[in-house]
């Protein structure tokens, strides 16, 4: 597998040492604004959704022998953690052909496509088009989807088996749009399996151990199960493995002036760490 830069949609870069079947993704660190995202929200506001600077916390996995992909477009615009048929039509001027299943976070405002941003003010002063939503899902949601498919099969045809991290991070503090109401203190990390559906039990505990020792308060399934990407590329029965790891922003980053903290060296380097652990049991999983 080679590296694959395509602009403003995605990189992927393959691993630097001998390849395991251990891939990561970062679906939500992009800062490239696509010129025909006209939002009514302030820039500063619409930031907020980004996972900032993840994808740099993960960037040592090529070296442990991992394929790391991670989104260059924000997730306001369009999130890849979402099936393509999360959408609330309310917001699409014209008549929407396609599949439709509206989850929840439609409802909020936070489904594929957002229309709303915290605390519930509306991200557009328009409508979107038919023509604008089929762009957007067709130039960057699918080859998101498509590229992450591709490694994982990649991986699983060789070794007949994948281990998945979704890489993702929560503010320090929940909004007034989250389930459990604003002002809620989150923990240093949480992981999410689903409900133990995406992946099997020893992935988790695997990072969970990694993470406790280090110090961190970690939760599983607690405020984050895992959304579209560990549930529509996973199947454990079948060696397909999916855990999504939420960093609490926090500890490396300003939130309000998304600049890095002086914790972020910190963080980066157990997360240097934990990469080193995952490939460890993957070697041992193969063993």
């Amino acid at each position: 597998m080679k590296n694959q830069f395509v602009p403003r949609v995605l990189e992927i870069q393959a691993p630097s040492e001998a390849a395991l079947p251990l891939v990561f993704d970062s679906p939500h660190s992009g800062t490239d604004y696509p010129d025909d995202f006209d939002h009514l929200a302030p820039v500063a506001a619409v930031r907020k959704a980004e996972d900032t600077f993840v994808d740099e916390l993960y960037e040592a996995a090529p070296a442990q022998g991992a394929t790391f992909l991670r989104a260059l477009f924000p997730r306001s615009y369009i999130d890849p953690n979402r099936a393509a048929g999360d959408l609330d039509v309310s917001m699409i001027d014209g008549e929407w052909v396609g599949p439709l299943a509206p989850s929840p976070k439609s409802a909020l405002g936070l489904g594929l496509l957002w229309s709303r941003y915290p605390p519930g003010l509306p991200l557009y002063g328009r409508k979107l088009t038919v023509a604008e939503v089929r762009r957007r899902i067709e130039g960057y949601h699918r080859p998101y989807h498509d590229t992450l498919r591709g490694a994982l099969d990649t991986a699983h045809a060789r070794f007949g088996v994948v281990w998945h991290i979704d890489c993702h991070s929560m503010p320090a503090l929940s909004n007034e749009m989250a389930a459990e109401g604003p002002g809620v203190s989150r923990p240093d990390f949480t992981l999410g399996d689903r409900d133990g559906t995406t992946c099997a039990a020893d992935l988790t505990e695997t990072v969970r151990a990694v993470l406790a020792a280090q110090g961190y308060h970690v939760t599983v399934n607690d405020p984050y199960k895992g959304a579209e990407l560990v549930r529509a590329w996973s199947a454990p029965q079948d060696g397909r493995h999916s855990l999504q790891i939420e960093i609490n922003r926090r500890l490396y980053m300003n939130e309000e002036t998304f600049e890095k903290t002086d914790g972020f060296a910190e963080l980066q380097a157990n997360i240097t760490r934990l990469i080193a652990a995952l490939a460890e049991f993957t070697k041992a999983q193969l063993r």
